[in-house]
């Protein structure tokens, strides 16, 4: 892959959400860094003290799974013994540093750039969502105010009730003869 053309929209199409966490898979990174995989995770095993379990973490059977039924790109993994490793945007930040190359340390700063307004976009929309919300509530309340004013009024146009007038003049006792 041209290192020229990598662009943020590449590299968000290598995002995936796995355990609740935003995560690339080691087969992308190696492809971006322009490295094997297998090399790539062999530096990552050298300096496993630098990759606790929220930098990286190997996706079980299932995981793998998904990702092969649903990304034709990796379906060469649908067989393959090794289960792949997915790495968050810290470790995205360490690889650069146990790769040691140029290529890498551009890359991983167009990944976590890539990373960051991700996580930029989804805080806006969550703020959106929590002030839709707030609106829809003032407005429920307000439909509630609007119905009981639209009773009052209807209550006072309403005519009263008619009540039975009572008679004026001499009354006859039909008991009496």
């Amino acid at each position: 892959m041209g290192k020229e053309l990598v662009t943020g929209a590449v590299i968000e199409q290598r995002i995936f959400l796995i355990r609740g966490k935003r995560v690339m898979i080691d087969r992308d990174l190696a492809e971006l860094y322009d490295v094997e995989t297998k090399y790539l995770n062999r530096q990552v095993r050298r300096n496993k003290e630098r990759f606790p379990e929220k930098f990286m973490f190997q996706l079980m059977p299932d995981e793998r799974d998904e990702l092969v039924t649903n990304w034709h790109r990796f379906k060469s993994m649908k067989h393959s013994s090794v289960l792949p490793y997915a790495f968050t945007e810290h470790g995205v930040a360490m690889l650069a540093s146990v790769l040691n190359s140029d290529i890498a340390v551009k890359i991983s700063i167009s990944i976590i750039k890539t990373f960051v307004e991700l996580r930029e976009v989804l805080s806006t929309h969550k703020e959106l969502a929590y002030k839709l919300a707030e609106l829809e509530r003032k407005i429920e309340k307000h439909d509630v105010d609007i119905q009981a004013i639209f009773e009052a009024i209807r209550r006072l146009m309403a005519p009263p009730p008619v009540k039975p007038k009572p008679q004026i003049g001499f009354k006859s006792d039909p008991n009496r003869r």
